[in-house]
């Protein structure tokens, strides 16, 4: 996706493709990282499977998905992070669902949700809101002149198995701010933040859940407070949300 020489009739079909209930869904659900077939999306929406089809066909000719085929299957994934940030930025900016959601399952699943998950491919939620707060705490990052990585930040992060170098070197930005959509307040994303995402899972300090979810291990949260010079109440769930009182 591109914004090079976009005029008023490129924005507002960039837009269009949004301002639709079934396919900002699917956008949402892509957030994970992961590439999903068209019947998974469809069965996600609550669309009939043709319906989902014609959508996804949209999306992938106006540049926000891209599709992979295996066989008789048909796999559609967000394009790239830019893409993903936008989807986010979008929805941190959108007003809060009417009303909170009523079942058991559907409260645990927004509360883990709100916590911890997936932002394409970096850690949002609470607990990304937290990390990146305590990195700037620390003087890991700074944002004097937009955020960046500090001398000392650079020594703390190869010391958890991060070297920035080889992250500098490629394509995406290093540091970016992505507004999240739960905390309405910025995490980490651009190269470091999917890298400290990756760090945390490979670790065993977090591991995936149902969805885009993310759970701190037993043992990961006080590895991950340790790490951060914090204490590791700290990094609990909350217990009292609008979601648990729902």
């Amino acid at each position: 996706m591109t914004t090079t020489g976009t005029d008023g009739r490129s924005l507002a079909g960039l837009a269009a493709l949004l301002a639709d209930r079934t396919r900002a869904s699917f956008c949402l659900a892509l957030l994970d990282g992961r590439a999903w077939t068209a019947g998974e999306l469809a069965r996600s929406a609550g669309v009939a499977p043709s319906t989902a089809s014609d959508h996804l066909t949209r999306l992938v000719r106006g540049g926000l998905l891209v599709e992979e085929r295996q066989g008789r299957h048909r796999y559609v994934r967000l394009a790239g992070p830019s893409v993903a940030q936008l989807v986010e930025d979008l929805a941190g900016h959108a007003p809060a669902p009417p009303a909170p959601p009523r079942t058991l399952r559907a409260v645990s699943a927004a509360a883990a949700l709100a916590y911890a998950r997936t932002c394409y491919d970096h850690l949002a939620g609470r607990l990304g809101v937290l990390v990146y707060d305590t990195l700037l705490a620390r003087g890991v990052l700074d944002r004097t002149g937009g955020p960046a990585v500090t001398p000392d930040g650079v020594a703390w992060l190869a010391g958890i198995g991060v070297p920035v170098e080889p992250l500098r070197a490629g394509r995406r930005p290093l540091v970016r701010e992505c507004l999240d959509w739960t905390e309405r307040r910025p995490h980490l994303a651009g190269a470091l933040g999917a890298a400290l995402c990756q760090r945390f899972l490979d670790l065993g300090w977090t591991v995936r859940g149902t969805g885009r979810a993310i759970r701190l291990t037993p043992a990961g949260r006080p590895a991950l407070a340790a790490a951060l010079g914090i204490a590791p109440a700290e990094l609990a769930p909350p217990r009292d949300t609008a979601a648990h009182r729902a």
